[in-house]
């Protein structure tokens, strides 16, 4: 059991489990991008740590680059997407993989799938590390993802509350 703040979170998904299933994704991008150099978009800050252990399992040649977006307050989504650094590299006819932290409402992903998708990449694919099904508001395609987890509030490996608790190496659930 932790405490952040006021909150009280309690162990759900261990470093060991979280380590597995992120070498498993990076197995499976490794062998889908053999033939590419794919730049990865991760979205920050959550996905800070997802986007390290992940990538630097991918011994393809590829581009990092990074967007923050912000859609929470406190515990919750606000249902409206703030853009806050904006991506910097060129996407065209390039094949995208959006690093993700977590996608519940799929309202921050839906956003930034249409600006992408103004910028003529060749391909857009998701890794998320988790996702909550039972959340969505908006139907979004994920062709990797760590966890599908219930619509419950979770802290550590990126994840916060109220800006901490991202540097646990595991996953904690509101208790």
């Amino acid at each position: 059991m932790i405490n952040i703040l006021d909150k009280t979170f309690v162990p759900f998904i261990s470093k060991e489990d979280i380590e597995n299933r992120i070498t498993a994704l990076a197995a499976r991008i490794s062998k889908d991008y053999e033939q590419s150099c794919p730049v990865f978009l991760v979205v920050l800050n959550g996905a800070f740590l997802f986007a390290s252990e992940l990538v630097k399992r991918i011994p393809l040649t590829c581009e990092i680059t990074f967007i923050r977006l912000s859609s929470y307050s406190q515990t919750e989504s606000t249902g409206t997407v703030t853009e806050i650094i904006g991506i910097d590299k060129t996407l065209e006819n390039r094949d995208v993989i959006i690093i993700e932290d977590i996608v519940d409402t799929g309202l921050t992903m839906s956003q930034l799938l249409k600006e992408i998708g103004k910028m003529s990449p060749k391909t857009v694919e998701i890794a998320t590390l988790l996702h909550k099904p039972e959340a969505l508001k908006t139907p979004v395609d994920m062709r990797y993802k760590g966890f599908e987890i219930a619509n419950k509030f979770v802290v550590g490996y990126g994840l916060d509350y109220e800006g901490i608790g991202r540097n646990l190496d595991s996953i904690y659930v509101l208790g």
